[in-house]
């Protein structure tokens, strides 16, 4: 899905909560003594910066490992404006099928892509490696690896606009778009693409001209 939107409200961005799911406490060292202290504090950090009117785009894996009423019941409390891009862990079935009751969403799907005063972003569950304009500055905003935050800061000092929002790389909160829009600003486009390809520690940017770019990516012109 693309599109353009207007800010009605403010717009902010999470992943990866594993609401319910009681291993990710030390699988990923998670600061909290319980499952049920997890919870509490990550719907709390959304409820506190996401109002009734604003958008909450969680870009997968809402729970895991728990029944779906129970998930549900989790996302009622919840309370703003929310749209879901599915996750490995949101889906069951074949073909796969959301398997939360998708009236609780504004819109559910596998991909998005919109516009936001000028800036491009590109939303998935999965880090993409190369997206739509790249070259031209949009955001590929995604979750899934569970990153700290330095994954972030190392995509910045590379040129690299993909940003993981998951809720491991930001302090268990959801990221604002004006938090997102500030971080691109500081983040240069290179017109390399190997070095947008480019993964810290385990990559190496490779040089090459901008006349070998567009002959390579003629659809990025």
């Amino acid at each position: 899905m693309v599109a353009a939107v207007n800010r009605p409200g403010n717009f902010y961005f999470t992943s990866d909560l594993h609401l319910g799911h009681k291993s990710i406490l030390h699988l990923q060292n998670r600061p909290f003594a319980d499952i049920e202290e997890m919870n509490d504090a990550i719907i709390h950090n959304i409820n506190d910066r996401a109002r009734a009117d604003d958008q909450l785009y969680i870009l997968g894996d809402i729970s895991h490992r728990v029944p779906a009423e129970t998930a549900n019941a989790l996302i009622r409390r919840i309370h703003c404006r929310k749209y879901l891009i599915l996750g490995n862990h949101d889906v069951a079935g074949s073909p796969p099928q959301c398997i939360y009751d998708t009236s609780l969403f504004q819109w559910v799907g596998n991909y998005l892509q919109m516009n936001v005063d000028g800036l491009e972003l590109v939303m998935m569950h999965y880090p993409m490696l190369s997206w739509p304009k790249t070259t031209s500055g949009s955001v590929m905003l995604h979750g899934h690896i569970h990153s700290q935050a330095a994954y972030n800061e190392e995509n910045h000092k590379a040129g690299i606009r993909r940003y993981d929002v998951g809720v491991d790389a930001n302090d268990y909160r959801p990221v604002s778009f004006d938090e997102i829009r500030a971080w691109a600003e500081n983040t240069p486009v290179s017109l390399q693409s190997r070095k947008n390809l480019y993964i810290p520690g385990v990559w190496q940017p490779e040089s090459i001209t901008e006349e070998q770019f567009h002959a390579e990516h003629p659809d990025q012109l």
